[in-house]
């Protein structure tokens, strides 16, 4: 006992001195677009920013000319347009500039970075080729409280195709997140379809759309 008493007051010790900086490891805003030539470093590393990439804080970016990069903060729903050239750091609400200066600020519902948070781990999973198709149970019908959280996705989501650019798929990846929570399958594919009409050349889009298709036709 004594023995095992020794372990858990070693592991608590662990705890407490890990603890803080897990804390500041916490993802603060995620990647949504990018364009041209935008490199990051990070704690971790560094390399070539990527599209949908969670950031923490402390994350530098720098972008060459020309290049353009859409970010979003999960704390706070704040999102920002840079264009190079530029370099910035990430905060925990906000970036900080270190040479350019921010194009564009836009202010989203708290609800809209919650959700596409989980954007990045279902693009892994569409990567897995629908490993979770099998066994999928049989579509039904929503219930009544899933048809007011889907009516209340929708008209957030209208309201964000009326406020952004007609680029940003933003409003799509929120409404494909919140129609996932429901598992409505056969609705997310219109929106998977929306967000290649308006980047055709999304291959994480893609990749969401063949994930999606077989997911349907599974539970139908």
């Amino acid at each position: 006992m004594e023995a095992i008493g020794r372990v858990l007051s070693a592991c608590a010790l662990l705890l407490a001195v890990s603890g803080p900086a897990h804390a500041q490891e916490a993802d603060v805003g995620l990647v949504q677009q990018l364009a041209g030539e935008v490199s990051y470093s990070s704690a971790s590393g560094s390399g070539r920013a990527r599209v949908f990439m969670k950031m923490r804080q402390g994350d530098r970016f720098k972008l060459a000319a020309g290049a353009q990069v859409r970010v979003v903060y999960f704390r706070n729903g704040r999102q920002e347009t840079w264009r190079g050239p530029a370099n910035f750091r990430s905060g925990i609400e906000r970036s900080d500039a270190l040479s350019g200066t921010v194009y564009q600020v836009a202010s989203l519902p708290l609800d809209v970075p919650q959700k596409i948070q989980k954007i990045p781990e279902l693009i892994q999973m569409a990567k897995l080729g629908g490993v979770q198709v099998r066994g999928l149970k049989p579509r039904r019908q929503p219930n009544p409280e899933q048809q007011a959280a889907v009516a209340a996705a929708r008209a957030t989501y209208a309201d964000l195709r009326q406020r952004l650019a007609q680029d940003d798929i933003t409003p799509e990846l929120y409404l494909f997140t919140a129609l996932q929570d429901q598992l409505l399958y056969d609705e997310m594919r219109t929106v998977v379809d929306e967000m290649l009409r308006r980047q055709p050349g999304n291959p994480e889009a893609q990749q969401l759309a063949e994930w999606v298709r077989a997911r349907s036709q599974a539970s139908n």
